[in-house]
């Protein structure tokens, strides 16, 4: 069955009342989750996409929506649900689809088995469209998603030359805005801590922070650019003292915030006073940066409206013959605390 399936008929397939169907699909109380989990198992089963409006807007809201996670060597390894950036990200998704009344199935796969586990993919997982937590994909990895789904939406990632739907926070941006205040606060002598694990956010992180020291005729000396895991929150196995040496930075950039945490942690831990001997500032706004002494300095990464934005896309895509591909850079913003 297509479209062509009614209200009516999911009630009746699902032995409920057509009343029961309409608060399942708008997200509201009155049914017990056991009923509701039997309507939405209907509804995935015919693939239903009910082309309702949202009270506040004039948007069509997607009935069911398909979340891949692509596991790699990178950032999205077997333990990413425990790391917190993905974590809310999710949330955030999550609680968006259903609050419209929809459904998220989450499907994660491996990227040696890509090509196959696509394939294997149940009935697209009944998905009115997919999207795709794409931070460690290369662009041939993209495109063959692409060729395989229809409907998809890239989040996390952008690619200039693909052609498709992304959604993404604006890392260049992010990371001029940090080389700048770092240099405002007088910083001259800065060091740039990077991930092991290169890809497209870092590396816009690296080119935006260098062009904002640039503007100051500053460079990272060599000997102040140092690399480690981007997802290690232990300060365990870090040689701070690989960075407190006789080049030792005013302050260092850190590619992410579980570098930073790591390294605030490692400070204080070796006796070193921060921001007195070391200031160092982060990415992302982790919630970890807050619970540290003294809190860290980083730049927001605003999670809740990449999802809806991402939300609004595969939207398009589902309900508007004329859509035409976007790619959407989120901007950030700058906290200010006392790493810094």
């Amino acid at each position: 069955m297509t479209n062509k399936i009614k209200m009516d008929d999911i009630a009746r397939i699902a032995h409920v009342s057509r009343s029961a169907v309409s608060l399942a699909l708008n997200g509201k109380e009155g049914i017990s989750d056991e009923t509701r989990q039997k309507i939405f198992a209907v509804i995935n089963e015919y693939n239903y996409k009910p082309l309702r409006k949202n009270k506040k807007s004039e948007h069509q809201e997607l009935a069911n929506v398909n979340l891949i996670a692509v596991k790699t060597s990178g950032l999205v390894g077997n333990n990413f649900r425990s790391l917190p950036f993905f974590d809310s990200l999710i949330s955030a998704l999550s609680t968006r689809i259903s609050n419209s009344g929809g459904s998220l199935k989450i499907n994660t796969i491996d990227v040696n088995t890509l090509e196959r586990s696509l394939d294997t993919l149940p009935a697209n997982s009944g998905s009115a469209g997919t999207i795709v937590l794409a931070t460690d994909l290369q662009e041939n990895q993209v495109r063959l998603i692409q060729e395989k789904l229809s409907n998809v939406v890239f989040i996390d990632t952008y690619y200039r030359n693909i052609l498709a739907d992304f959604v993404t926070m604006d890392n260049y941006q992010g990371a001029y805005e940090a080389g700048l205040y770092m240099l405002k606060k007088g910083y001259k002598k800065i060091g740039y801590v990077a991930s092991d694990k290169l890809v497209a956010n870092f590396t816009m992180r690296r080119q935006g922070f260098t062009d904002a020291l640039a503007t100051h005729h500053l460079e990272v000396n060599n000997q102040n650019f140092y690399m480690i895991s981007p997802t290690e929150l232990d300060p365990k196995g870090l040689n701070i003292h690989q960075i407190m040496g006789k080049n030792t930075p005013e302050a260092v950039f850190c590619e992410d915030d579980y570098i930073a945490t790591r390294l605030i942690k490692s400070c204080l831990n070796a006796g070193i006073k921060i921001p007195e001997d070391l200031g160092i500032m982060g990415f992302d706004d982790i919630y970890e940066g807050t619970l540290l002494t003294p809190e860290l300095t980083t730049i927001h990464v605003p999670i809740e409206q990449i999802t809806n934005q991402a939300i609004r896309q595969l939207q398009g895509q589902v309900f508007d013959k004329n859509w035409a591909h976007q790619k959407t850079l989120i901007a950030t913003k700058l906290i200010s605390r006392q790493s810094l």
